[in-house]
C-alpha cells in the first residue's frame, strides 16, 4: 500500500498551493532559453507543476504513486499551453533516468525531500541537470511542527488516536535531522542560497481535517472504524479556539537552491 492511499481526493483540494512569489524564486533561479527545462521530483497531484506552466516549456514530473500522477494529469493536462511538452512518469527519484540530451534547467522537490534516499538523489541529478541549472529543494512547515495552539492541539488528538509517534502510512516516520542545505553542500551542488517566503493562511474545520487527510501521518484509512470518532473529536477542540470556525496560519516556504561551483 501507498505511503499516501487514500489521500488524493483531499490532496488536490486542501493541499495548498505554490504562492506566486515562491514560483517566481524558482523561475529566476533556472537560465533563460528555449526550451526551458523542469523536473519536478515527487510531483504528487502537480502543484508544483501548475504554478510553474507558463515559466517552462519542457516538463517532466515523476512520483512513485499513480493515483496522485492520475490526479495530476486530470488537473493540470488542461491547462497546458500550446508548445509545452509535459510528461507525467510514474518513477523514483532514484530510478529515474531523462531521455537522451535532456537536461534540467531546474529541479523542484517540494515537501519531498525527506521521503528520498538524499545523498544518492543528488548525486543521480549530476548528469541530469545542465551545467548552468539548479536544484530547488523547498517546502512549508507541515502542521505536525504545530507553531500555534490550535495546531498543537490537532497534533495531540491525533496522538490520542494514533499513538506518540508520526505516522508515515503503515509506519513510523523516520526523521532527517541534518539541515538540507548541509546535505546539498556535501553533493555537487554545493553553492546553497536560502530564501524564506512568509505565507498566511486561513482556515477552518472542514480544509483542516481535509488538509490532515491529505497527509501521510492522518489519512483516513490510519483511524480505522474510529473516524467519524477522531472527526467529533477534532471538531470539538477546534471550537474551543474559534467562535466563527476560522483559524489563522502564519507560516513560511523555505527554499534552499543549490548550483554548482563555478571553476
Amino acid at each position: 500500500m501507498s505511503t499516501f492511499a487514500g489521500t488524493v481526493e483531499h490532496y488536490r483540494k486542501y493541499r495548498p498551493g505554490i504562492p506566486d512569489q515562491v514560483a517566481q524564486i524558482l523561475a529566476a533561479a533556472a537560465p533563460e532559453r528555449h526550451p526551458r527545462r523542469l523536473l519536478d521530483v515527487g510531483t504528487g497531484t502537480g502543484l508544483v507543476v501548475e504554478a510553474l506552466l507558463s515559466r517552462f516549456d519542457d516538463i517532466i514530473a515523476i512520483d512513485t504513486d499513480a493515483e496522485m500522477l492520475a490526479a495530476a494529469e486530470r488537473a493540470v493536462r488542461p491547462a497546458v499551453p500550446a508548445g509545452t511538452r509535459m510528461v507525467l512518469q510514474r518513477r523514483s527519484a532514484e530510478e529515474f533516468t531523462p531521455p537522451e540530451g535532456w537536461r534540467a534547467d531546474l529541479v523542484a522537490i517540494c515537501r519531498a525531500f525527506h521521503w528520498l534516499d538524499q545523498p544518492s538523489v543528488l548525486a543521480r541529478l549530476d548528469d541530469q541537470v545542465a551545467p548552468d541549472g539548479a536544484v530547488a529543494i523547498f517546502g512549508d512547515n507541515s502542521f505536525w511542527t504545530a507553531g500555534s495552539p490550535w495546531k498543537a492541539a490537532m497534533r495531540a488528538v491525533i496522538q490520542d488516536f494514533l499513538g506518540e509517534q508520526r505516522r508515515a502510512g503503515a509506519a513510523v516516520f523516520n526523521h532527517h535531522n541534518r539541515p538540507y542545505s548541509e546535505i546539498m553542500q556535501e553533493s555537487t551542488f554545493n553553492q546553497v542560497d536560502e530564501l524564506r517566503v512568509p505565507v498566511h493562511r486561513t482556515w477552518s474545520t472542514e480544509s483542516i481535517l481535509g488538509y490532515l487527510y491529505s497527509t501521510s501521518f492522518a489519512a483516513p484509512h490510519l483511524f480505522g472504524d474510529r473516524l467519524a470518532e477522531f472527526e467529533a473529536a477534532a471538531t470539538h477542540v477546534l471550537a474551543r479556539f474559534s467562535a466563527n470556525d476560522t483559524f489563522g496560519e502564519d507560516n513560511e516556504f523555505l527554499i534552499r537552491i543549490g548550483r554548482r561551483s563555478q571553476l
